[in-house]
């Protein structure tokens, strides 16, 4: 449902004498971790919940997640910068900030809240929005310009998270003292659920009672490293026949991989199925997961894949060594090794009793991720944050009233 303004409303809005207006500011809404996180956070409010939640993006054609945040009881709001350096999204957040008297802005993209750092300035004091911020990417992967304008900029928020340890460390250290590592979450038990497709989504793929699938679930970016997943498939399918994989994501890279795939000769041993809106459910058909990246903050997947008790592949890079112990949930390799991927995708695949101690593992693990801890974290810090703008606006108006 849409209004004449573009703003996606919700049927239903938090019921609140005062709510606290929050929103959340990302660059665009599509299939991504941190993406998903949003969704998740909103479906997390409890019943009476103070929080009345927008969430505004700025890239158009990124909206696949806007349904499920509409439905989660957010109002969502496209500030359409369909380009880079486009700043008529400058001119559209003040005035959003305005009409709504947004109490607190909480930032998930780097150069995004950077800028909006700079926007609010624009506003007078007392009419101020808090700002808190969390980043998602380990700083070397951000751009040399992206990077200096956070960093020039990083000191105006009041509240600043990293998703990871490995994530904070890698922010200067005269800025990260006052960064604070918070697990955002998932709903566990809403993805634990899926496990009960497992049968459907195997007919689906028809994949035989005796076939081994190995899973993963990441945007076609070059970070993911699906090159180094396509070689390390063929390389384990030449000693492991049984084996198959199947992939769920897109994005740039699509063409390119898709003819790797042609040239390896992979065929329907190797299912890339592109954007799945039911990801989780597909991977509930999966007996092991994977992600072969180069880099990472702390992936969603990866906790979706714990829930799900699936063992996991995965390369020792950001947060996943601190999601998972290796060999205990997972069996971790250096990034850049195809070979590796492959021997332990073969090993797990001839090992069924393994594969069974690295499952019961995983569904263990998995309560470290419950969002809810992050939900009322959050939550506290909105309301603590939005009772002080609101007691020094009105300080600031009976300064006025005094003055005149």
């Amino acid at each position: 449902m849409t209004d004449d303004a573009g703003r996606h409303r919700s049927p239903t809005r938090p019921s609140a004498d005062d709510p606290v207006r929050v929103l959340w500011l990302i660059k665009g809404l599509g299939p991504g971790g941190a993406e998903q996180l949003l969704v998740e956070q909103a479906r997390a409010r409890s019943a009476d919940s103070p929080l009345d939640v927008h969430v505004a993006y700025l890239v158009p054609w990124k909206d696949q997640l806007v349904e499920a945040l509409v439905e989660a009881g957010a109002t969502v709001h496209a500030l359409d910068a369909p380009r880079d350096g486009d700043p008529r999204w400058w001119i559209r957040l003040r005035r959003l900030l305005v009409d709504v008297r947004i109490d607190v802005v909480h930032a998930h993209s780097p150069l995004v809240a950077a800028q909006a750092r700079l926007v609010t300035r624009t506003l007078p004091a007392r009419h101020r929005p808090a700002l808190v911020y969390t980043e998602h990417n380990r700083w070397p992967r951000h751009r040399p310009t992206t990077r200096t304008v956070n960093r020039l900029t990083f000191p105006l928020d009041d509240a600043q998270f990293a998703v990871s340890d490995d994530v904070r460390d890698t922010i200067s250290a005269r800025l990260r003292r006052r960064v604070q590592v918070l697990v955002h979450g998932i709903d566990v038990e809403a993805v634990a659920v899926q496990h009960g497709h497992r049968d459907e989504v195997r007919a689906e793929l028809d994949v035989p009672d005796d076939t081994v699938v190995v899973g993963i679930v990441a945007n076609l970016r070059r970070e993911k490293a699906y090159d180094d997943w396509l070689d390390a498939a063929a390389e384990a399918l030449r000693e492991e026949p049984r084996l198959r994989f199947v992939s769920v994501g897109q994005g740039p890279l699509a063409d390119e991989l898709h003819r790797r795939h042609e040239e390896l000769g992979l065929g329907d041993r190797v299912r890339m199925l592109g954007y799945r809106p039911d990801a989780t459910r597909v991977m509930s058909g999966f007996d092991v997961f994977t992600l072969t990246s180069r880099h990472e903050g702390l992936p969603v997947a990866l906790m979706e894949a714990l829930a799900l008790g699936l063992p996991v592949v995965a390369t020792r890079v950001g947060g996943i060594p601190q999601a998972v112990d290796d060999g205990v949930e997972a069996d971790l390799v250096p990034v850049g090794r195809p070979d590796l991927l492959a021997a332990a995708y073969v090993a797990l695949a001839r090992d069924p009793a393994r594969r069974s101690r690295l499952s019961g593992a995983a569904r263990a693990r998995s309560g470290a991720f419950t969002i809810d801890p992050a939900a009322r974290r959050l939550e506290a810090l909105y309301v603590e944050l939005a009772a002080a703008r609101r007691a020094a606006s009105a300080a600031g108006a009976r300064s006025a009233s005094r003055r005149s």
